[in-house]
């Protein structure tokens, strides 16, 4: 993250984004203006692949600009280290609890999604039927249904430990974190999780539910958390390590 001091001259201007030139390629920056913020602020936005540059309220687009294009260097390094995106497509590596499946388009043959045993050199395929207009869409819906299905038998397994109620759970794609629980006993998680090993989703599933004794990240959370899900260090560092990867799939 980088940060400059601010003027104070009022911007009269309301524009969300602008553009910046560097070594020949145009970045496009997402500008956020805080009433907290005191100084010029870069972020990269690894899951959206963008640009955020937040700046003060009395600060001017000009000086954003400027500021923007001083670190030109910095915004194109950074972009650049992202791992590349891996769009739902027809011969497209990704990974199925963790385990690499190549996607094949089945289109003369019935039904939607399903995984089946491919050659030994490639592996496990993900075979998608239909027209090739619809691949994208059914593998998405296909991905989702499982991490529903993984996420809800996980978490009610670790309800039923804990003597708790669950009042619903929801998948979603978030890009700012894996789960999160309500006070009213709803959790919610990212679809991204069934991408991951078993292990890594079963310790979010334990996470959340954990939240429905303690609503906070006291010892007696962490001491909960780790009664029920002993192998919860193990998969955190999986998380920190290769998380951000996850969202690098389904991209278009």
């Amino acid at each position: 993250m980088l940060r400059a001091l601010f003027s104070r001259t009022p911007s009269p201007s309301q524009a969300t984004t602008i553009d910046i030139a560097f070594d020949g390629a145009t970045y496009r920056i997402n500008v956020k203006r805080h009433q907290q913020a005191r100084r010029y602020t870069l972020r990269i936005q690894a899951a959206a692949r963008e640009v955020q540059l937040t700046m003060p309220p009395r600060g001017s687009l000009k000086e954003a600009k400027s500021f923007a294009e001083t670190h030109g260097g910095w915004i194109a390094a950074r972009l650049n280290r992202l791992p590349e995106v891996v769009p739902f497509a027809d011969g497209a590596l990704l990974p199925l609890r963790g385990v690499t499946h190549r996607i094949v388009h089945r289109p003369g043959v019935r039904g939607t999604v399903w995984v089946e045993a491919g050659p030994c050199a490639a592996g496990s395929l993900l075979c998608v039927a239909g027209e090739a207009a619809h691949l994208r869409r059914r593998v998405s819906d296909f991905l989702k249904r499982e991490a529903r299905r993984d996420l809800d038998a996980a978490s009610r397994r670790y309800a039923a430990m804990l003597g708790v109620r669950i009042e619903r759970i929801s998948v979603r794609d978030t890009s700012s974190r894996w789960g999160s629980c309500s006070s009213a006993g709803a959790l919610s998680f990212s679809w991204r999780l069934i991408l991951a090993p078993p292990r890594v989703l079963d310790y979010l599933a334990a996470h959340e539910v954990a939240h429905l004794v303690e609503m906070n990240h006291s010892r007696k959370f962490w001491r909960i958390l780790r009664e029920i899900c002993p192998d919860m260090n193990q998969s955190k560092v999986w998380l920190d390590a290769h998380g951000g990867d996850l969202h690098r799939y389904g991209a278009s």
